[in-house]
């Protein structure tokens, strides 16, 4: 094979390979269409949903030991539940929806925890605890409290009057 013979062999390579890189330029400059398409609805969505909620008060975000946690406020500072995390607005609506108190378990049970395994409850009874500490609940923790469904030594929370 001459060099000549060399030299239009491999333009002939590079000839399908622009080719080919060209189509698959082509197919990338479409789906970077539809995803700035997408992009667009989805902003549009976030802005509506944003101005849906311009009256809810949203979760507070805080630093706490340089870590970002959710603040649970109290309730003198806030006027309604919303203002609250979502799985402490969960809790305070299962203890509302037991009607009178409830004991840590019922409200583990009630949110899939395995109640049987011992110190599961333990994060869960810190939430209603400062939920309690708070005045979303009305705690009755000490052993020389007691209420109808409790038993010494055992938690209850329940909505205060």
């Amino acid at each position: 094979m001459s060099s000549l013979e060399k030299i239009a062999a491999r333009r002939i390579e590079l000839d399908q390979l622009a080719e080919a890189l060209a189509k698959r330029l082509a197919e990338v400059d479409v789906e970077r269409e539809e995803l700035a398409v997408a992009e667009r609805v989805l902003r549009r969505l976030y802005e509506q949903e944003a101005e849906a909620a311009a009256g809810a008060v949203a979760p507070q975000r805080v630093q706490v030991a340089g870590r970002s946690v959710l603040k649970v406020p109290h309730r003198s500072e806030v006027a309604d539940a919303a203002a609250l995390p979502g799985d402490y607005q969960r809790m305070l609506q299962i203890v509302k929806a037991a009607g009178g108190p409830v004991m840590v378990k019922d409200v583990g049970a009630e949110l899939g925890i395995e109640v049987a395994v011992p110190g599961r409850l333990e994060p869960l009874r810190g939430k209603l605890a400062k939920l309690a500490a708070r005045g979303w609940l009305h705690g009755a923790g000490c052993t020389n409290y007691r209420t109808a469904r409790s038993r010494p030594g055992r938690e209850s929370f329940a909505i205060p009057p």
